[in-house]
């Protein structure tokens, strides 16, 4: 079996360079595509200047799900993976993909190892059940599928700036396409720590979360009880912030806002795209929906 690696990446050269120089080392045969958001630190220049990369995609937008289905249009493997830009596959990764593939599974995932000073971590299977339905999620920056169900599932769902890959396990898991989890599969990351608070964007955080679920499951009981209880645990957390002096009661006021704009949303937009796509795949914002992701496309093959 033959396997493509696309690699989006967006403004991170020297974690792009090592991401490759560890698929150059690990997957020589491979089929390397890097999808080149709108870098402005000489992304272009590195890719070119090596002799690994079989396919460069410069596309403008800034969205990782719009690079995946760019590198998705360009990629002929029997396997197509798809690799963040800061992970590094280890030894034995592709044996890993191959194998997880061989049997009835068409997608497996795997761990990343992070080094920290006090050791490493590493991850595991996450799954979940959601209207009777059981849902497995996959690590979106180490992610192998067989072609044939990116095809069938139409790519990823482009309204989603964030959160469309678990939104394709939701859909994977609608036509029982099945996912394995190795933990040979395994990519790692150096840890690194700038000591600053990340802040939430609440408006597209919920915004994708409502639609993704409303678009796979309808407006459903269970669907509402999860988006509250998303809700109401991020609202208790954010209410530590106010006492712990880290927020002020205004801004924990406007991040109720916010998620409830995000809320409103999703909803309307997940109705919309749940009838303007009724079949089991759930994708009217897919691979086929477009034909201009690429500005310019450097093919060495």
């Amino acid at each position: 079996m033959t396997i493509s690696v696309v690699v989006p990446t967006l403004n991170g050269r020297e974690e792009l360079a090592g991401c490759l120089d560890a698929l150059a080392e690990q997957v020589p045969d491979a089929e390397t595509i890097v999808v080149n958001g709108p870098s402005a630190d000489g992304t272009t220049g590195m890719v070119r200047d090596r002799d690994d990369v079989s396919v460069l995609v410069e596309i403008a937008d800034r969205s990782v799900t719009v690079a995946r289905n760019a590198g998705l249009d360009r990629a002929t493997g029997d396997i197509v993976a798809f690799v963040n830009q800061g992970l590094s596959v280890e030894d034995g990764w592709a044996d890993a993909v191959r194998e997880g593939l061989s049997g009835a599974a068409q997608a497996v995932t795997g761990p990343t190892h992070e080094r920290l000073r006090a050791g490493m971590t590493t991850e595991s299977k996450e799954a979940r059940t959601i209207a009777g339905r059981e849902v497995t999620y996959f690590n979106p920056g180490n992610v192998a599928f067989g072609a044939d169900v990116l095809e069938s599932l139409d790519g990823f769902d482009e309204y989603l700036s964030v959160g469309s890959a678990r939104d394709f396990a939701h859909r994977m898991a609608a036509g029982d396409h099945g996912l394995s989890w190795s933990s040979e599969m395994c990519v790692s990351r150096e840890f690194e720590a700038d000591g600053g608070i990340r802040e939430t964007d609440w408006t597209p955080k919920y915004r994708s979360l409502t639609y993704r679920l409303v678009k796979n499951y309808n407006l459903r009981p269970t669907v509402v009880r999860r988006i509250a209880g998303h809700a109401a645990s991020d609202a208790k957390d954010s209410m530590f912030d106010v006492i712990r002096g880290d927020a002020t009661p205004s801004q924990w006021l406007g991040t109720g806002q916010d998620v409830v704009s995000g809320v409103g949303a999703g909803v309307a937009d997940g109705v919309r795209a749940r009838l303007g796509d009724r079949s089991v795949r759930r994708n009217p914002n897919g691979r086929s929906a477009r034909a201009d992701r690429a500005v310019t496309v450097y093919d060495w093959r």
